[in-house]
C-alpha cells in the first residue's frame, strides 16, 4: 500500500514538473510575442498634407515621422500612439489640432511602424524617442511652445522621459500606473481575477529582454516630478487601465493637473469615443497652458 501511494506521488511531481516546464517555456513565447517589434510600412494619409521627417534617438532608432505645418504663429503639439500602433492612428487628432492653428509632429516609436527597433520596451527606449522628438521641434520651431498628446504607451513615454520633457503641457490618455500592475490588469481580462497571481511569469522576463527594472516602469511615480501642466484623460469602462487606477495617477501627480473622465470608454480611441468632448477638454488646456 505504501509502495502505491509513493508511485502515485512520484507520478503526481512529475505531471507537475512537467506542467511547470511547459508553464514557464509558454510564458516565455508569450513575453517574446508582447515585446516583438512592430516594424511595417505606413503609407501617408491622402487628406492630409504632411512632410516626411525623420531624426536620431538615444533609443537608437532613427525615428520617422510626419509634420503638419500651419500658417498661424501658435505652438507645436507632439502626438504619441499606442503599444503595436503607428503614427497613422494619430492623424485624427494631427487634423483637429491643425485646425485650431497647431503645428503638428506625429512619429513612430522604435520597433513600431517605419521607426526600426529589436523590440517593444513599454516605455524604456520609447522614452527616449520623446526626447529626440521634442529636440526635434525646438530646433524646427525655436522658441515656440510645445504640447504632448501621448496615448497609453505614448503617455507612459513621456511621462518617463529622464529628464523630464521639455515642455509647457502634456495630454495623458489611458496611462498605466506602473508595468506590474499594467500586466496583472490584462492577464485578469483574458483568464479571470485569479490569473493576476501569474503576472510575475511575465515581469520577471522585464530586465533579462529589455534591460531596465520594475521601477523604471512606473509612471505613477514619474508624474509627481513633472512640473508642467498635466491633462489626465481615463474611460471609466477601462479595464486596462481601471479608473480606480487613474484616479491613483492623478493623484500623485504633481500640479498643476486637471482630471476628464469619460464616462462608458474603455481602453479606445477617446477622441473617436466623445468627439465633442475630447475637441473642448484638448483645445481648452493647450489654449491656456501654450501661449
Amino acid at each position: 500500500m505504501i509502495q502505491l501511494i509513493q508511485r502515485q506521488w512520484k507520478s503526481v511531481c512529475r505531471w507537475l514538473l512537467v506542467g511547470l516546464v511547459l508553464g514557464l517555456m509558454a510564458s516565455w513565447v508569450v513575453g517574446g510575442a508582447l515585446c516583438a517589434s512592430a516594424n511595417h510600412p505606413v503609407p501617408q494619409p491622402n487628406d492630409l498634407a504632411v512632410e516626411p521627417v525623420s531624426f536620431s534617438s538615444a533609443s537608437g532608432a532613427m525615428i520617422h515621422g510626419w509634420l503638419l505645418q500651419t500658417t498661424t504663429n501658435r505652438a507645436v503639439v507632439i502626438l504619441q500612439h499606442g503599444i503595436r500602433a503607428d503614427k497613422s492612428t494619430l492623424v485624427q487628432r494631427a487634423k483637429l489640432l491643425s485646425q485650431a492653428g497647431y503645428e503638428v509632429l506625429l512619429f513612430d516609436f522604435q520597433a513600431h511602424g517605419e521607426s526600426v527597433g529589436k523590440q517593444i520596451t513599454l516605455g524604456f527606449l520609447e522614452s527616449r524617442d520623446s526626447q529626440a522628438a521634442v529636440e526635434f521641434v525646438q530646433k524646427r520651431f525655436p522658441g515656440k511652445p510645445i504640447g504632448v498628446i501621448g496615448v497609453s504607451l505614448g503617455a507612459a513615454a513621456a511621462a518617463l522621459a529622464n529628464p523630464p520633457l521639455d515642455v509647457q503641457a502634456m495630454v495623458l490618455e489611458m496611462m498605466f500606473p506602473d508595468v506590474v500592475t499594467a500586466t496583472k490588469d490584462r492577464i485578469e481580462i483574458r483568464l479571470g481575477p485569479l490569473g493576476r497571481c501569474l503576472s510575475p511569469l511575465l515581469t520577471a522576463q522585464i530586465e533579462p529582454r529589455i534591460g531596465c527594472g520594475l521601477d523604471d516602469l512606473r509612471p505613477i511615480v514619474a508624474v509627481a516630478k513633472i512640473k508642467a501642466p498635466k491633462l489626465f484623460l481615463a474611460g471609466t469602462a477601462d479595464q486596462e487601465t481601471k479608473f480606480s487606477e487613474a484616479r491613483q495617477i492623478f493623484d500623485s501627480a504633481a500640479e498643476p493637473k486637471l482630471f476628464v473622465p469619460f464616462e462608458g470608454a474603455r481602453h479606445q480611441d477617446l477622441r473617436d469615443f466623445a468627439p465633442d468632448k475630447y475637441k473642448q477638454a484638448v483645445l481648452d488646456f493647450f489654449d491656456t497652458n501654450l501661449k
